[in-house]
């Protein structure tokens, strides 16, 4: 069976705060003495992803929608 994937669309400015927040619980794991294997992962996942220019289209809640 095909494994999922996840896309988020992410600006500068949250994929900034998605690598800090992984670099920080790299850095507890390593003072609490557990393995970041995973998190090493991630962080080279986000931090090397491609990047791609499109168009964001928001709709309101469905709950708005029946008003």
């Amino acid at each position: 069976m095909k494994e999922k994937q996840y896309y988020v669309a992410l600006d500068d400015y949250e994929h900034g705060i998605v690598i800090d927040a992984l670099n920080r619980k790299r850095t507890n794991l390593k003072n609490e003495g557990r393995t970041t294997d995973a998190v090493d992962d991630l962080i080279v996942k986000i931090g090397y992803a491609p990047q791609k220019n499109f168009r964001v289209v928001e709709r309101k809640a469905r709950r708005d929608e029946a008003r």
